[in-house]
């Protein structure tokens, strides 16, 4: 079992800044590649980045690539989401997410353990 536990949602202007954590415990966080969803309302969940176990390989939805960039600290067993130029379009509740194996996936079906999201508002 892996327990995820997603902060630093709020409400930004649009053009704004924000950085999502992801806290892990459980299983050997540093096994798992992770990735981020998002799903704003009456949308269904969709991908947003993904990170290999080793950090070294990320992979972004076009919608925010360049802008948001996917980390992780495998000795504190947290991921990060870092989120720049947000724009509206950027607001839904967003989740992390683990999978079993280190490979990054970008299908939402291959993650097993989700948390329970955060809500990130981006005003126009």
């Amino acid at each position: 079992q892996v327990q995820l536990v997603e902060s630093g949602g709020g409400l930004v202007q649009a053009g704004g800044s924000l950085r999502l954590s992801c806290a892990a415990s459980g299983r050997t966080f540093s096994n798992n590649a992770m990735g981020w969803f998002r799903q704003a309302p009456g949308k269904e969940r969709e991908f947003v980045a993904a990170i290999n176990w080793s950090g070294v390989t990320t992979l972004y939805a076009d919608s925010v690539k360049g802008r948001f960039t996917s980390s992780r600290d495998n000795a504190k067993n947290t991921l990060y989401l870092q989120m720049n130029s947000l724009k509206p379009e950027d607001t839904a509740v967003y989740y992390c997410a683990a999978k079993s194996g280190g490979y990054a996936s970008v299908e939402l079906k291959t993650y097993n353990y989700w948390g329970q999201g955060t809500q990130v508002t981006v005003s126009s």
